[in-house]
């Protein structure tokens, strides 16, 4: 299926990286559903931005009933299904690497929240999105990694270690949903400059980065989107289980 002919739901997509990510498939002629929690504001701009091709709504992923509710509300909308999802929900994280809590501060309750909002935000939106997909032997589903649990330059451990839980739940829910014409793959970046969450990052640390990257720069969070897409589009259609790390060569993989 082409991306032209998709509704695409991106969850956190009214800023930064999910903002970039729905404009990148607007602007590819495809349907998108703006998801968002708090930045009503923002999602409702981004929405006039596009026109009627988008639609913002509002759930908490963690939330199964909304996440259902929302689905719902797309389908009635566009009057199509859903066809490919962006898991790219970021609860309550930044990249802030003087405030993070250390190995003897960091709890059990933060590592928590970020698999709450990684894993049971990702495996809501599945569950929501599955009936339809099986019924039109179709389906793209894209999780948002990081590069941090392969190259862990700052230990961030509640987001990190969600992270690598999410890329074991993506090649299991490969496995499994393969045979319905469904593919399942994460894309992960690196530190992305920029947006809100990286926002508290110094320019010391974006420095550094690009000191030591192949391509001696930042990713731009469009850049990742545009990656994004590849994993929805027909040229990816043979492609799923795996983790496309997108940082400027930083973690070769």
């Amino acid at each position: 299926m082409r991306i032209n002919e998709q509704v695409v739901l991106v969850t956190g997509g009214s800023r930064g990286l999910g903002s970039e990510t729905i404009k990148a498939f607007a602007r590819e002629g495809a349907k998108v559903v703006i998801n968002y929690f708090n930045s009503e504001e923002k999602a409702l701009e981004l929405k006039e931005q596009i026109g009627t091709n988008a639609i913002a709504l509002q759930a908490d992923v963690r939330d199964h009933e909304q996440v259902q509710a929302m689905f719902r509300q797309a389908n009635e909308y566009f009057n199509q299904p859903v066809t490919t999802i962006v898991n790219n929900a970021l609860v309550n994280f930044r990249f802030d690497p003087v405030s993070k809590k250390d190995a003897s501060e960091i709890s059990w309750a933060d590592f928590q929240i970020q698999l709450e909002s990684s894993i049971r935000g990702a495996l809501n939106t599945i569950q929501a999105g599955l009936p339809d997909f099986k019924e039109i032997g179709f389906g793209r589903i894209i999780n948002i990694g990081t590069n941090l649990f392969q190259n862990p330059v700052v230990a961030y451990h509640d987001y990190t270690t969600s992270k690598a839980a999410l890329l074991g739940f993506t090649r299991n829910m490969a496995n499994e949903l393969g045979q319905y014409g469904i593919t399942v793959n994460m894309v992960s970046g690196g530190l992305l400059k920029m947006t809100d969450a990286s926002s508290a990052t110094s320019e010391e640390v974006f420095a550094l980065i690009e000191s030591s990257t192949p391509l001696r720069k930042a990713t731009d969070p469009n850049e990742l989107a545009d990656a994004i897409l590849f994993f929805a589009s027909p040229w990816g259609r043979a492609v799923t289980g795996q983790n496309l790390v997108v940082d400027g060569g930083l973690v070769m993989d």
